[in-house]
This record gives structure tokens, C-alpha cells and sequence, in this order.
């Protein structure tokens, strides 16, 4: 978050001349996609239940988490790219996603358990509260973008991700350890000397 916040405000800062910029702020991405990554709360909570039969939040499952799915990503990023709602050698910053899409967790494992009969779902009543926990507001992409908004439904979403995951064969009881988690891959390129310790691509990578 840090890093994309200074790169915001030094595109802000830079001598743009007739450049417009537009940067984009998501909320958690979610959904079936070529590069794939369960780590993502959505994609968790669906490999969770069709691995376990089970989602097991260790929240009380009241704190916020906005989303929007890959498909609906890749919207907003056409509208950025084509649009004309910056105009030359402006720069904005827009939150892109829907307000439908503003929902809290124990909402989201009980759309997963409707999808996927027979998953329990279990809470942690006597959690701490959850800090990340925040809505967005969306009204400006609203406004702005009338022709690009999200499409797809939190039914669809997890739909195809179930689709997706059960023809890949890849929510066994294991799938916490796969390469589609994204701390696995970073572990796996920093013990082949990919990465250094700061993340950084290793000079003979």
C-alpha cells in the first residue's frame, strides 16, 4: 500500500505535460483468472470449503472487506485506458469498485456456503477487533464511469471459482501450501535466489 501510494503522488508531483493519468485504487481482487491466487479472501474462503467442507474465519466475521472481481478489474482498466474523464495533464485517483460489493466477512462464507452445500462455517466470537475493517466509497468511479461498472455478482464470482478450482483439480487439503499462495512463491524464488531479502529481484535473476 505504501508503494502505491508514493508512486500516486509522484505521478501527481511529476511534469505530466498532456499526459493524463489515471490511477486506479481496488479494493481486494477476487475471482477465477489464468494467474490464480488463493490467498485472496474470496478464493480462500471457496478452496476452504471445497477442500475442508469447512471456513473457519478467525473473526467474528463483522469487519469489512470490499472486493471486486478480475472480470470487473479489467473493466475499469479499459475505462482508464480509454476514457476521456481526465483530461490532458490532469491526474486522478479513483477508488474503482461498486458499493454492492462492500461486505462483511461472515456475509461472504455464508454466499460460499450457498454455493457449496454442506460447508460449515465457523466464527471467532472473542476475536480482537479487525483494523483493515472499512468500506469504500465508490461514488466518483460511479459517476465518472457510468459504462464500466462492475457486472459481475458475488453468486457468479464464487460460482466460477468453484468451476474453475474443481477442473484444475487444485483445492485439495493441501492447497495452503501450493505455489498459488503468494507467500509460497515468494519463499520458493528467494530459496532458488530469485529474490533477496528485501524482495527484490537478485541481480542474477
Amino acid at each position: 500500500a505504501r508503494s502505491k501510494r508514493a508512486a500516486e503522488e509522484g505521478l501527481q508531483r511529476m511534469d505530466r505535460g498532456a499526459m493524463a493519468v489515471t490511477c486506479l485504487r481496488f479494493p481486494m481482487a477476487c475471482g477465477m483468472s489464468p494467474g490464480l491466487r488463493l490467498d485472496l479472501v474470496l478464493n480462500d474462503f471457496v478452496a476452504s470449503a471445497m477442500a475442508a467442507g469447512e471456513i473457519v474465519l478467525l473473526s467474528d466475521g463483522t469487519p469489512w472487506r470490499p472486493l471486486i472481481d478480475v472480470q470487473d478489474m479489467a473493466r475499469a482498466i479499459e475505462w482508464a485506458i480509454t476514457g476521456d474523464a481526465v483530461q490532458p495533464g490532469e491526474a486522478l485517483v479513483v477508488n474503482a469498485g461498486s458499493d454492492a460489493w462492500n461486505l462483511r466477512l461472515r456475509d461472504l462464507a455464508e454466499a460460499v456456503a450457498a454455493e457449496i452445500p454442506g460447508t460449515r462455517v465457523s466464527l471467532n466470537a472473542g476475536a480482537p477487533p479487525d483494523r483493515r475493517s472499512c468500506p469504500l466509497d465508490f461514488s466518483l468511479f460511479r459517476r465518472l464511469a457510468p459504462d464500466h461498472q462492475p457486472r459481475t455478482s458475488l453468486a457468479e464470482s464464487i460460482r466460477r471459482l468453484r468451476d474453475g478450482l474443481a477442473a484444475l483439480d487444485c483445492a485439495g487439503r493441501d492447497y495452503q501450501a501450493s505455489q498459488l499462495l503468494r507467500l509460497q512463491e515468494l519463499e520458493r524464488l528467494m530459496r532458488d535466489g530469485m529474490l533477496d531479502p528485501e524482495l527484490r529481484w537478485a541481480s542474477a535473476a
